[in-house]
């Protein structure tokens, strides 16, 4: 590139726990700029957790967020007419920000009443492997594994 990378932000902690961790998905659950709106339905959702489990639920959610990180995606490229799917490894940034981006999404799509109760469910189905955002992982990875044929095409 001719241009110099630009530089990292600096994100700072959250002011409950003092981790740079719930900042950031805290960031990508907010909508419209809303972050203590954001910051009241992430707490809410921990509160939820840890009222239904009887473990620690900034560990279950810190747990749950790890078991939907995917490791590997695919990536179209078109070679002589034909377009291939080739697994590519996720760099460590974009591991946590898709796995995080997974969570909400999923999240959102869920049928309950109030935005905490939906990412409470998901953070809990998260922890013990089930849910959307741990099967979208799952098919990611499986979509890897049946194109590892092509792996050698990589960029």
């Amino acid at each position: 590139m001719r241009k110099s990378k630009p530089k990292k932000r600096i994100i700072l902690p959250d002011p409950k726990f003092n981790d740079v961790l719930v900042t950031k998905f805290v960031n990508n659950l907010m909508l419209k700029g809303k972050k203590t709106l954001a910051y009241k339905v992430f707490y809410d959702a921990i509160d939820i957790v840890n009222e239904k489990m009887e473990e620690d639920g900034l560990e279950v959610w810190k747990k749950g967020l790890t078991n939907v990180t995917p490791a590997v995606e695919v990536k179209s490229r078109r070679i002589g007419g034909a377009t291939f799917q080739i697994p590519t490894e996720i760099r460590p940034g974009r591991k946590v920000s898709i796995g995080m981006k997974n969570l909400i999404g999923f999240s959102r799509k869920r049928h309950e009443k109030s935005m905490a109760q939906k990412l409470a469910n998901e953070i809990m189905a998260a922890f013990k492997e089930e849910g959307g955002a741990f099967k979208k992982k799952e098919d990611t990875h499986r979509m890897a594994e049946a194109n590892k044929a092509f792996s050698h095409f990589r960029f």
